[in-house]
């Protein structure tokens, strides 16, 4: 309780004013003190870390019903023996898919009236347990709003009386009765799903590779706790949105490189009729046997095969052309060596790069001129100028990408954890190496915020603005310069993997976090760097995956930093071995949890076959985690300790109860 002792200042007094009007007497601001006292005894909720989900929505969304295996260990342990496994699998089936397993229900279930009477009561129970550890007005305001007082009800039901106990299976009964089983159930189900993560962590690359980025986009824009970490991936996406022509070529790259032109064209109804038309009429004879799409699987007829193929060569040459004006803008940023198609030798079919000649595998270059191989034909300016516009123009992209820049930033600190996709910027010797970024010199968390006030400046500064266009230039920048902490290598070397057989020339060398954030006295620093105390502390990656296949862990640096990119995306999975990483944040600790690939919502419906998921390592506390030890917490206390103020200035006459 606040003594007084050295009275108060009178900004002190002004705002204990302006308090005053929302706790008008000392009862009010006394039972609000009361109340947070409480919560802060309260465990704290559990958070859920992902990482480089790249559009594979089937497995994300199933990730997030299953809240990485929490749903199922807590059937487990409120049912135990009393539930057979086969009857916990299709509790938590129901729970994930409630609106398909109801359905399969209808038709396999002799009498559905007694399966809901025991289904219901089974979903109560669950729900008193998932919500046990928030305030009943935080559950209050989770529940549906056509349910919301029958749920209430039911949660806080105590058995006490046979009285009471009538009351309740009375309650059930009439749901039932009045053929609402099936809309309570879902309602119930959808409440667990959500109440059983509190905030969600998104450690970067939602776009990208899979095919359905744009439907990862609805649910983060819609759910209710989440915070994004910008990957190199998103932040492509970010500048292609707001113009950046080079960012533009590199998105329709990748999307053509693995044939999702569904999110492209029908998700964000960006025209591709101009390329497409472009790349026929330009590549007619060209088998374009380099730019053939990845991972299709016969997926595609001989037909769509070839124009994607044509389309992704195209676009390829487009894009080196559009990064060439913006290396000749910027000598800053020591890019030089990525101007290529100016060292092609055109009568021998090689390519010199920093004074060694290589053999291209290709030599149709219609588009390029040897005298002025940077220079746009007219078609192409056209088929450039189209797409911009489409991108630019664009609502539900210019939606999600505002999404991004509301949820997200460069890196995030939350209950003492350092959560950031990529990586710092290191010297070999483990120091922070100090980066000059428009002018000024930077380094650790100071460079990471001058990036991420940039990243805004391109997309929301004044249009067409030559300010703009110079942070647009650095989005391009971020996506693939050496001192990006979205990317972190020496150089990116697309134009060699597609062109040049010799793989010596596709090393991509990477900046010494990488290897140095192996060392715990490493992690320790940087933990320091942003402010944080490196004995509780973690850091959460994500980027480069973990290759568990050649027996890689995601665990570095005696547990002070975890790597959770091990594969969502399936063009990663024969590389990883696995289908990805989540960390779950509980009260009693950290879990990390590694995934098998998900078949697919149909299979795990109708087979209630849920993703096999291990535990990978476990830091527990012997103390249980409550809200007190957690950011929310000690903004809690904060307002706890102005609201003791409060009632000391109305306790001693030095402000008037209204």
């Amino acid at each position: 309780m606040y003594s007084g002792k050295d009275g108060f200042t009178a900004e002190e007094l002004k705002y204990l004013q302006l308090l005053s009007k929302q706790y008008k007497n000392i009862n009010s601001a006394a039972t609000e003190v009361m109340n947070l006292k409480a919560i802060l005894n309260l465990p704290k909720g559990t958070e859920h870390f992902v990482s480089d989900i790249h559009g594979e929505v089937e497995s994300f969304s199933h990730v997030l019903r299953n809240a990485s295996g929490v749903i199922k260990n807590q059937i487990s342990a409120i049912f135990g023996a009393s539930l057979r496994e086969s009857e916990k699998k299709s509790l938590a089936t129901l729970i994930y898919y409630p609106e398909k397993k109801l359905e399969q229900m209808a038709e396999t279930e002799e009498d559905m009236n007694d399966w809901y009477k025991i289904t219901l009561h089974r979903l109560v129970t669950i729900c008193k347990v998932v919500s046990s550890k928030y305030t009943r007005s935080k559950v209050r305001k989770a529940l549906p709003k056509e349910f919301a007082y029958i749920l209430e009800e039911l949660l806080h039901e105590d058995n006490v009386s046979r009285d009471k106990e009538m009351y309740y299976n009375e309650i059930i009964s009439t749901i039932i009765d009045l053929d609402q089983a099936d809309r309570f159930v879902t309602a119930l189900c959808h409440l667990i799903q959500r109440l059983a993560i509190d905030t969600l962590h998104v450690i970067g690359d939602i776009y990208d590779r899979g095919p359905n980025a744009a439907a990862i986009m609805d649910i983060l824009e819609h759910y209710h706790s989440v915070d994004i970490q910008w990957g190199n991936h998103d932040i492509a996406w970010m500048g292609a949105a707001a113009g950046c022509q080079a960012l533009i070529c590199n998105v329709l790259r990748i999307q053509t490189r693995y044939a999702n032109l569904d999110t492209i064209e029908e998700d964000y109804g960006i025209n591709l009729i101009p390329l497409a038309t472009f790349a026929m009429d330009c590549y007619a004879d060209d088998p374009c046997t380099q730019f053939a799409p990845k991972g299709t699987e016969g997926a595609l007829s001989d037909k769509d095969f070839q124009l994607i193929a044509k389309m992704h060569k195209a676009i390829s040459i487009l894009q080196w052309k559009m990064e060439a004006q913006i290396i000749k803008r910027h000598p800053e940023f020591h890019m030089e060596n990525r101007l290529l198609l100016d060292k092609i030798n055109f009568e021998k079919g090689t390519i010199n790069i920093e004074g060694v000649e290589y053999e291209m595998n290709d030599m149709n270059f219609p588009t390029v001129d040897p005298k002025d191989p940077y220079a746009l034909t007219e078609e192409e300016q056209e088929v450039m100028d189209k797409v911009k516009s489409s991108f630019v123009n664009s609502e539900k992209l210019q939606e999600h990408i505002r999404v991004l820049y509301s949820k997200g930033a460069m890196y995030n600190i939350f209950n003492s954890n350092l959560l950031f996709h990529g990586g710092i910027p290191m010297n070999d010797d483990g120091t922070l190496k100090t980066v000059t970024f428009r002018g000024k010199r930077y380094k650790g968390k100071d460079y990471l915020d001058a990036v991420e006030r940039t990243a805004r400046e391109a997309y929301f500064n004044k249009p067409h603005s030559e300010a703009k266009r110079q942070c647009m230039d650095i989005m391009w920048y971020l996506w693939c310069g050496e001192d990006s902490p979205l990317f972190g290598k020496k150089k990116m070397t697309t134009f060699e993997r597609y062109f040049i057989d010799d793989k010596t020339t596709h090393k991509e060398v990477s900046n010494p976090y990488y290897t140095l954030r192996n060392d715990e006295n490493i992690c320790r620093y940087v933990l320091e760097a942003f402010g944080l105390d490196p004995d509780t502390s973690h850091i959460v990656n994500g980027h480069v995956p973990v290759k568990v296949v050649k027996g890689e862990s995601p665990i570095k640096a005696n547990g002070k930093l975890f790597v959770i990119d091990g594969g969502f995306a399936k063009a990663y999975q024969k590389v990883t071995g696995i289908a990805g990483y989540t960390l779950i944040y509980n009260s009693h600790g950290m879990v990390l949890v590694s995934h098998e690939p998900f078949v697919s919502t149909e299979v795990a419906i109708a087979e209630e076959k849920d993703i096999l998921s291990s535990t990978v390592a476990l830091q527990y506390t012997q103390d249980r985690i409550r809200v007190r030890d957690t950011d929310i917490g000690k903004k809690l206390q904060e307002s706890i300790d102005e609201l003791e103020k409060l009632l000391y200035a109305y306790q001693n006459g030095i402000i008037k109860e209204q």
